[in-house]
């Protein structure tokens, strides 16, 4: 039977097929948080409070509609004048910017301690002025995590409304953690966690 989601298990199994420490917390994160791979490979050493059991993820995705105040073009995030009328556009992209959020999640004790441990063997990796938790890019991230299910043997996941055939991705992880929430509270409490 084709399967469109990960139950716990399977994402335990993957996880127990990682080998490294440091491939291991990612898949965790991406499960416990449900957090996008983004998310997590921007998370810093200073994000994470170990007084609160709680981590701090900035919302990276932005969805917002940029246009020209003289004359409404559509404009990209990189545009420093319309490409219409030429009026300057700098306000207009760093309105953009301030609409970031920002969100504390709980950890529990075990994602804890494997983040003390991965942060003492000296996984995070130094750019500039800020530690990250992660020194991988997005496209290594995948990798980790389809080599995982492989080692795993999990099987290929199915969109339900396509019918086609899907590796394990760190987004099927988010989808995973979300069924997870509403399993065990399907009320309104959930959809807010969600």
């Amino acid at each position: 039977m084709n399967k469109a989601y990960l139950e716990p298990g399977e994402v335990e199994q993957l996880e127990q097929a990682a080998e490294y420490l440091r491939d291991k917390l990612l898949i965790r994160l991406l499960f416990h948080l449900g957090c996008r791979v983004s998310e997590v490979l921007g998370v810093r050493v200073d994000d994470i409070d170990f007084k609160q059991d709680t981590v701090t993820i900035e919302h990276l995705k932005a969805r917002i509609k940029l246009s020209c105040s003289q004359c409404g073009t559509r404009l990209g995030k990189s545009h420093a004048f319309c490409p219409k009328c030429g009026a300057t556009v700098k306000e207009a992209v760093a309105k953009e910017q301030e609409h970031r959020r920002v969100r504390t999640l709980p950890l529990d004790e075990d994602t804890l301690e494997m983040m003390r441990d991965y942060i003492v063997r000296g996984g995070p990796v130094k750019r500039g002025d800020k530690t990250f938790l992660f020194g991988i890019n997005r496209h290594r991230a995948w990798q980790i995590v389809k080599e995982c299910a492989e080692r795993a043997r999990l099987p290929k996941l199915v969109n339900p409304e396509t019918g086609r055939m899907h590796n394990v991705t760190p987004h099927r992880l988010r989808d995973a953690f979300a069924i997870q929430a509403m399993k065990i509270d399907d009320s309104g409490d959930g959809l807010r966690l969600l």
